[in-house]
């Protein structure tokens, strides 16, 4: 056994050439053994726990808003004299007073779907932000086929995000032209 002296400031260290049953040359192939799979293998590990960790965060993103829209048809709900659970437009005339009520209920409705739009709405979505995000269209489009809420939009969107209102403007006037034509049918 040859035997070399190490420094560096600390006691001499002796290293053996020969490490029990293996040679130093071993165990310099195991080190690259684990480099080149050891190393991949983590990185893999890494992207899968990400990309796990990423799709939590888009669950709970969908949860607190449905949780928000959930809340918003409670108040809907408790203003039932509004008559905006009908589809379409509510015939029913309202006072000054439910009119204020309305407009209220549609500002918040309104930030709720700013809200959506800002933070699940992408030119280029995955599959399942595509799913999420298509539950939030749907939404929008069905109180888009409100008169009422048509009207009011334009005051509802002014100072909203510019994307958004242009997106909510869109969905406003294809939900306009449809129920036009259907009414001409």
């Amino acid at each position: 056994d040859r035997r070399t002296p190490t420094t560096a400031g600390h006691p001499a260290v002796f290293v053996y050439a020969r490490l029990g049953m293996f040679e130093l040359q071993t165990w310099e192939r195991l080190s690259y053994m684990v480099t080149v799979i050891g190393l991949p293998f983590a990185i893999g590990v890494f992207f899968w726990e990400q990309r796990k960790e990423r799709q939590a965060e888009e669950e709970a993103l969908h949860q607190r808003l449905n949780a928000a829209y959930t809340d918003f048809l409670k108040l809907v709900l408790d203003n039932a004299d509004l008559y905006m659970l009908r589809r379409g437009s509510s015939a029913v005339e309202l006072s000054p007073e439910q009119q204020e009520r309305r407009h209220a209920l549609f500002g918040i409705l309104v930030a709720i779907f700013e809200q959506a739009y800002v933070l699940v709405y992408e030119e280029r979505m995955n599959r399942q932000r595509q799913r999420l995000w298509q539950v939030w269209a749907d939404y929008m489009q069905e109180w888009c086929r409100r008169d009422d809420f048509r009207t009011a939009l334009p005051e509802l969107l002014h100072g909203e995000d510019p994307e958004f209102a242009a997106y909510l403007r869109r969905l406003a006037g294809e939900s306009g032209r449809a129920q036009a034509q259907e009414v001409q049918s």
